[in-house]
Formats: C-alpha cells, sequence, structure tokens
C-alpha cells in the first residue's frame, strides 16, 4: 500500500502540480490586491457604482428599477486568473520544463527493441509454414 503510494508521489507530474497549485494559491492574493486597488478604481472611472457597490452597465428593468450587470468582477476574475497562469508558467513550468531537457540531454534514454505485433507475426509463421511446404 505504501510503496504505491510512494511511486504515485514519486511521480514527475504530481510534483509538478503540487508545486504550481501552491504557489498559485499564494500569488493569487497578490494578484487580487492588485487588481481590487488598481483595475476596480480604473473600471469604476467608466461605469457608475449601484447601490450594492457594483459597477458596470445600468439598464432599466421594466418596473423602472436600474439593474446593474457587474462587469468588474468579471473583468477582475478575468485579470486574476491570466495573471497567475503567466506567472506560474514563466516562473515554474518553463524552468522546470528546460531543466527536464537538459537532464534527458544528459541521460540519453536508451531506446528498447521494437517487438513486432500480432499481425508481423502471423505473416512471419505464414511465410515460414511456406516455406517448409515448399522445401518437402
Amino acid at each position: 500500500m505504501f510503496k504505491g503510494f510512494k511511486e504515485f508521489i514519486a511521480q514527475g507530474n504530481v510534483i509538478d502540480l503540487a508545486v504550481a497549485v501552491v504557489i498559485g494559491g499564494a500569488f493569487t492574493a497578490i494578484v487580487n490586491a492588485v487588481v481590487s486597488s488598481i483595475i476596480e478604481p480604473l473600471v469604476a472611472l467608466f461605469f457608475e457604482a449601484d447601490a450594492a457597490g457594483n459597477f458596470g452597465p445600468q439598464l432599466t428593468n421594466i418596473y423602472g428599477n436600474a439593474v446593474t450587470f457587474p462587469l468588474g468582477d468579471l473583468i477582475s476574475a478575468i485579470i486574476s486568473f491570466l495573471a497567475v497562469a503567466v506567472v506560474v508558467y514563466f516562473v515554474f513550468v518553463m524552468p522546470m520544463n528546460k531543466w527536464k531537457e537538459r537532464q534527458a540531454a544528459k541521460n540519453p534514454a536508451v531506446e528498447e527493441e521494437t517487438l513486432p505485433n500480432e499481425q508481423e507475426l502471423l505473416i512471419e509463421i505464414r511465410d515460414l509454414l511456406r516455406k517448409a511446404n515448399t522445401d518437402s
């Protein structure tokens, strides 16, 4: 049971994923702070906030009440996602891939002899049987 778990944890992809999740989570707080303190006020310059503090385009419904489409939250979420994805890729994924390439270049994998597939084996057997029948 523990041997299987150890092999699972030792796989490179699992470790890469764990690092990306931890760093992404930590970096998300920074990105959210930047978005809420810089991006949201910039969006608020173009749209008026409603009573709940949401800002975005406002339309009047059939009852005469103003309805706000909170684009600020959507824009903030998109920018946060893109910023985290870019940082995780350039800071962690790309260097890890380059490191793996260097390790692979240092230790070239030994190519295993490819075994014939079932159809190739059957053809070979057929040819041997034909040859044996013509020789006798």
